[in-house]
């Protein structure tokens, strides 16, 4: 049996549709659902070149037409933030005193990449780094801080000397408990040989024994 609809009906149903889907879509995915992830901080030797990651997690595919992105520098946090690149339907570098042309994008828009790699890294290069993501419909403006240092030399290796130590110590315990199991092992091994022996021995007696008793029995009359 097929139930006809009147038009007016039919568009309240179709509206009740996409209420239902709108529901769902947004309990499924919030308007806070965006996260940027950085790395809190990074360091860098001077005169070399350095990748500096940022990427988000959101529910909606990235639409070139409505995606924007700032990264902005900072020499500290109560400084003005300087806007280094932007994105405006291409990823656009902007003119710099401080960077140059030694910022290049690297990042990859499909896989929500939005990573950086400055050439060349100067002193002038430390402070605080921003990066800004949204991804409409996420309502939220997605912000990641990166704290970014930059050495003149590499710091010293860690002291391995307590590693070494507790490793020499690990590995002479381990020694001593495989020595023992050899040991132990030997031990058995010998006694197991002794009583070996010894029942060879009494056979042996045993045979000898029963064979002089024949012959003293042959002999008598």
């Amino acid at each position: 049996m097929h139930i006809l609809l009147q038009p007016g009906r039919m568009q309240r149903m179709e509206a009740l549709k996409l209420s239902c889907v709108a529901l769902v879509m947004f309990l499924a995915c919030p308007a806070s659902s965006m996260d940027v992830l950085v790395p809190q901080q990074i360091n860098a030797l001077n005169g070399t070149k350095i990748k500096i990651p940022c990427s988000f997690t959101s529910c909606y595919k990235l639409d070139p037409s409505k995606f924007a992105m700032n990264w902005t520098y900072q020499e500290t946090s109560n400084s003005t933030e300087e806007m280094f690149m932007t994105y405006k339907n291409k990823v656009l570098p902007l003119k710099s005193n401080r960077f140059g042309d030694r910022v290049v994008f690297t990042g990859n828009l499909e896989k929500n990449d939005l990573s950086i790699t400055i050439l060349d890294v100067q002193l002038t290069d430390e402070g605080i780094y921003n990066c800004y993501v949204r991804n409409p419909p996420d309502r939220i403006l997605g912000h990641g801080v990166i704290q970014f240092f930059v050495l003149t030399e590499l710091p010293p290796p860690r002291d391995s000397t307590i590693a070494v130590a507790i490793g020499a110590s690990v590995g002479g315990i381990l020694a001593l408990l495989i020595l023992s199991m050899v040991v132990v092992k030997c031990i058995r091994r010998h006694k197991n040989q002794e009583l070996i022996s010894d029942e060879q021995k009494m056979e042996e007696e045993g045979k000898v024994d029963g064979e002089g008793g024949t012959e003293e029995a042959t002999k008598q009359p």
